[in-house]
């Protein structure tokens, strides 16, 4: 009888500690499935690493709101609702060593290891894109105007600056400084999203085809447009002599042609 009591008190046992197992799996199983993405994903290529940025995705105001004052633009009117999904951008402006690491080569005019590429056209910044893409396993593209300009603002963290990062925009921008030429990325203030050089240093390509914009709410837009001017490039670079020329919903667009004072910024996607 006593042999029956010592069995069925370790069977007792036995079933408690399985039954705590399998609690503990199941509860390990649930965190895993609501653990938030990394803030911060770090790739390396060909040996040159760098960082990429969540932005948690949201519904913002897009273009000339309230900050912007007198300085908006007629072509930053009307301001619109746009809801965006989570996405990754560059910390910093693609940088020469990383292009040279992706296409072995190095168009810039001004040239640095740590200074942004420029001299690219449309067409490099999609052979990289593609490239990089190809190398990493990842999905890698040019930001939508909408992208770039709800990172520029501090996405879900934004606190309404006029630049990308401050109200002054001497905290977080290389600008009027034709001279000198591009500057090493990382040298100014981030923004509230910990990224870099969104106002100045180059102006940056966009994804979408410039035109109007419509007063509608949006999800996750991208223009294309066969009567458009040209392509979106925002943020400002080390040469333009005004200050609002830098305005986080400052829009320009180019015609085709090359620039020492254009390069890009690249957004992976949370899918990969």
């Amino acid at each position: 009888m006593k042999n029956l009591h010592y069995y069925f008190l370790v069977a007792l046992i036995a079933c408690a500690v399985l039954s705590c197992k399998s609690n503990s799996a199941a509860n390990q199983e649930q965190e895993v499935g609501l653990a938030p993405q990394d803030s911060v994903v770090t790739l390396t290529v060909n040996g040159v690493s760098f960082n990429m940025i969540l932005v948690k995705g949201g519904t913002f105001t897009m273009g000339a709101t309230e900050e912007q004052g007198d300085d908006a633009e007629d072509d930053e009117k009307p301001a619109h609702e746009v809801t965006l999904s989570d996405f990754y951008i560059g910390e910093t402006e693609v940088t020469q060593a990383l292009f040279k690491a992706v296409m072995g080569d190095n168009p810039s005019d001004n040239e640095g290891d740590d200074l942004p590429v420029e001299a690219v056209s449309e067409a490099d910044c999609d052979f990289f894109t593609d490239k990089l893409s190809e190398l990493t396993g990842k999905f890698f593209r040019l930001p939508t105007e909408a992208e770039w300009e709800y990172a520029a603002r501090g996405g879900n963290k934004s606190k309404g600056f006029k630049f990308a990062g401050s109200d002054n925009l001497e905290d977080v921008a290389w600008f009027n400084d034709i001279d000198s030429g591009t500057h090493p990325v990382k040298g100014k203030a981030p923004n509230e999203l910990g990224i870099y050089d969104m106002s100045g240093n180059v102006d940056e390509y966009c994804a979408d085809d410039y035109a109007p914009y419509s007063s509608e709410s949006q999800t996750d837009p991208k223009v294309v447009s066969d009567d458009s001017e040209g392509q979106v490039v925002r943020g400002g670079c080390f040469c333009s002599d005004e200050t609002e020329l830098c305005r986080v919903t400052r829009r320009h667009f180019t015609t085709g042609y090359v620039f020492g004072s254009r390069g890009f910024r690249i957004v992976m996607t949370i899918d990969n």
